[in-house]
This record gives C-alpha cells, sequence and structure tokens, in this order.
C-alpha cells in the first residue's frame, strides 16, 4: 500500500510523541544499567516508574514572551511548518528504519584514498536485510577478501530524485568521507550501478541509544553522563572541521558491542564557514533560530545535546506535545519544567544550553566546548580516557553469537533486488562522487 508524505509525518510524530506517555503506563521493566562508570556519585538515582517521581522542582524560562504574546512572524513561521511534512520525512524518510544498521566493528581494513572504483558487488556477499525504507535497504554484507562484515546502505537513485534529496545525499557522501573519530560512523567507500547507490559502512550489533531509552524509561544521571560526554567530543570533533550537524536524537546514536555510541545519519551535515539558513532538523529538537529562519551556526548542535541530555535524564522531550505546531510555540516560548531528581548540576548545564540567548549559550561562547567539558556536571569525566574508550561503559548489548550477530535486528522479508544492473544510467551525472 502506497503510504503519503503526510501520513508518514504523521506516523512518526505519534510514533515519538506516544513514549512518554507508554512510559507513564510502565508497560517495560527498566534496563539494569551500571551505575558506577567514571566513580560517578553513589547516591545516583535509579530506575523509578514516572508515574512515581515527585513533581517538577522549578520551571526556567528561556525565552521573554508566552505563547499569546508570539509576534505575527513568529506565529506565521510556526504555521507554516505545520503545513508541510515533517522535516525526517522530507529530507530523508528511508532512515526511520536503518539507523540501527550501521556502526562499528574493532578491526576493518584501512580506508580507500579514493573509494570510486575500489568496490564493487563482486567484493561483497548478500547475508541479509538489516533495515528497510523509503529510498532502499540496508544489507549486512561479508567482504569475499578479508570476510568481516560490513553494512552496505542502498539507496535507489529514482527515489532520491524523487525526493528531491540529491544534494543531500551528496552531502551526506562528502561528509563521511571526511570524518574519522571514535564516536562518529565510518564509511569505507561508495559505488554505484545504473539504478542504485551504495555506501559502504561499519556494522554495527548493539542497535540504537533510543531503543535502550525506551526500554530504561530513563537513565540514571551518570549514564545519561556518560552518553551525553562521548556525544559533546563527537559534536566537538564535527565543529573543529567546520560541520554542523543538525539532526543529533537518539535514534542516530548507535551502540558498539562494548556500548561506546556512534554518531550516525549525516544526511543534514553540512560544511558551513560561518552562518546557514537552511531549514531542516527534528521537530522536539530545532533551535528557536532555525524555526524562525534567522542565520544560525554550530550552536544549534549544542541546543540539541542540552534537549538530549534533557531526554535521557526524564524520558521526554522538554517541549514535547502531539503536534509539531504546539512543539514550535513551545520552543519559541522557551519555559522548560525540570523534574526535582535531576541533579542540580545538570540543570545548571541544561539551563545554558537549552536558552535561546545566543550570547549565554555554552559551546557558542569564546570558549566553545571546553565551557561545556569544564561544567561541574562533566567533573568526574576524564576526557582524554573517554576519547580513548579507556572508561568502562555503563551498558553492554546482549550480545552473544560474535561479530556479525543480527540478533538484536528484526526480520525483514528478503527481496530479489535489481543490484548490478549494467547498462544506458540516466542519472549519471547527478551521482560523479559515487
Amino acid at each position: 500500500m502506497e503510504i503519503s508524505l503526510e501520513n508518514q509525518q504523521q506516523q512518526e510524530v505519534e510514533q515519538r510523541n506516544q513514549q512518554p506517555q507508554q512510559q507513564q503506563q510502565q508497560l517495560v521493566q527498566p534496563v539494569q544499567i551500571q551505575q558506577t562508570t567514571m566513580q560517578y556519585q553513589q547516591d545516583a538515582p535509579s530506575f523509578i516508574p514516572l508515574g512515581e517521581e515527585s513533581k517538577p522542582l522549578t520551571a526556567v524560562n528561556t525565552g521573554s514572551k508566552g505563547i499569546e504574546a508570539l509576534t505575527d512572524t513568529q506565529r506565521q513561521r510556526v504555521e507554516y511548518l505545520q503545513r508541510i511534512p515533517s522535516y525526517q520525512a522530507i529530507i530523508q524518510p528511508e532512515y526511520k528504519d536503518l539507523q540501527k544498521a550501521m556502526g562499528s566493528v574493532s578491526v576493518l581494513p584501512s580506508r580507500p584514498s579514493s573509494s570510486k572504483g575500489k568496490y564493487t558487488l563482486k567484493d561483497f556477499q548478500m547475508l541479509r536485510t538489516l533495515g528497510t525504507g523509503s529510498f532502499g535497504r540496508v544489507h549486512l554484507v561479508r567482504s569475499v577478501h578479508n570476510h568481516r562484515y560490513y553494512a552496505i546502505k542502498v539507496l535507489k537513485k529514482a527515489q532520491v530524485i524523487k525526493m528531491k534529496q540529491v544534494e543531500h545525499t551528496n552531502d551526506e557522501r562528502r561528509m563521511l568521507k571526511l570524518v574519522e573519530h571514535p564516536f562518529l560512523i565510518r564509511m569505507w567507500g561508495t559505488f554505484q550501478d545504473s539504478n542504485n547507490l551504495f555506501m559502504v559502512m561499519d556494522f554495527i550489533e548493539g542497535g540504537e541509544l533510543f531503543s535502550l531509552l525506551r526500554k530504561s524509561q530513563r537513565f540514571p544521571n551518570p549514564v545519561a553522563k556518560f552518553y551525553a560526554a562521548e556525544v559533546t567530543l563527537a559534536i566537538e570533533y564535527l565543529h573543529s572541521h567546520n560541520i554542523i550537524y543538525r539532526d543529533l536524537k537518539p535514534e542516530n546514536i548507535l551502540l558498539d558491542r562494548n556500548g561506546h555510541i556512534k554518531v550516525t545519519d549525516f544526511g543534514f551535515a553540512k560544511e558551513v564557514q560561518t552562518v546557514t539558513w537552511t531549514l531542516c532538523g527534528t521537530p522536539d529538537y530545532i533551535a528557536p533560530e532555525v524555526i524562525t529562519t534567522k542565520p544560525y551556526n554550530k550552536s544549534v548542535d549544542w541546543w540539541s545535546l542540552g534537549i538530549l541530555i534533557y531526554e535521557m535524564l526524564a524520558g521526554y522531550t522538554p517541549f514535547y506535545d502531539q503536534t509539531p505546531m504546539r512543539t514550535y510555540e513551545k520552543i519559541l516560548v522557551g519555559k522548560v519544567y525540570y523534574p526535582s531528581y535531576f541533579h542540580p548540576d545538570a540543570v545548571d548545564l541544561l539551563t545554558k544550553l537549552i536558552t535561546s540567548d545566543l550570547t549565554r549559550r555554552l559551546g557558542n561562547l569564546q570558549n566553545g566546548a571546553d565551557d561545556i567539558r569544564n561544567h561541574p556536571w562533566f567533573s568526574e569525566v576524564v576526557w582524554e580516557k573517554l576519547l580513548m574508550k579507556d572508561i568502562e561503559t555503563p551498558y553492554e548489548p546482549p550480545i552473544t553469537a560474535g561479530v556479525g550477530d543480527t540478533s538484536l535486528f528484526d526480520r525483514y522479508p528478503e527481496e530479489q533486488m535489481d543490484y548490478g544492473a549494467e547498462g544506458e544510467d540516466p542519472y549519471a551525472n547527478l551521482f560523479t562522487d559515487f
């Protein structure tokens, strides 16, 4: 059955927004996670059913106006955003089901100096489908040369063009080729045939941080701190290369077999020397300056880090609402409620990240990311050891079958795919770098 873009958007919004309600109904048992990582405080809060929490500690208004006082321009902007499909649906609908299919393995061959012409389908044995989406599939494959496992993302050229995502697809490839960091997904090469684009990625067995968070309801303070610290290093690295990530959220953070993170999905990433105006992101995580179409810079990623930390600690986002329009309105108003179980240092950090005042937002000031890493909430973190992955992770995914274990992935029907087609390619000039 053909699903319209608008219906897909509504399904995605409902899927994410229903999570806080499910948590309050205590539908799942919390995942037990170690709480001694980085010698964190021993009095860190344990998992508490959301229905048993005490009342919010305080509310902080990061803006200056209520919803009723939104300017005409702001209200028109919010109404415009409501009329278009979600950014997730417009820009990269195929990623909804494909995120966890890419990640890391411990040993991989050296990255080719130029991926073009380095790989073909004959270099890999197709094993099974790991995920499906609007643009194609992600397959688990094994190299016929070194017998190691990879994930190959296959995008249908016709679908990419139909969805007007040629530029974003080429940008994603270019960004992935530029970066190499312990906490970022790695792309080893790309190739194409007449109908499809192929991206050879690391394979991860551990799944999404989003899935772990939903099973756990919320993370204790030290667990959220661990993941936030690794994300901070990843974002700081991207910014050092003048790359804005622009889509930070739990769905885009993967866990390797040891429990360390890998930030994936570079469909929104952009190399920016000064500022940009592009409207993109995921509604719950979008910074107010993006909603109001003001020129923005790397500071939008630090806003999103604040939203991510809040969601990890609370189990829901601070501007959560049933509809994107109300979410945008709440973001512009800027009032954030902090539950009483939030550590005071966490509240202090969040008030300095989730603020519309760019002269106060940490990461956007003179000292850059140093202000975030030196904040009291991160005082226990030994950043050098963390970067080397020399710190015990709070959670290890239950992987028992060794390298190539797919037990954490859903089963998908296997279909005969038209991979490797030769002949005239009407789209060749659009994807020359592949």
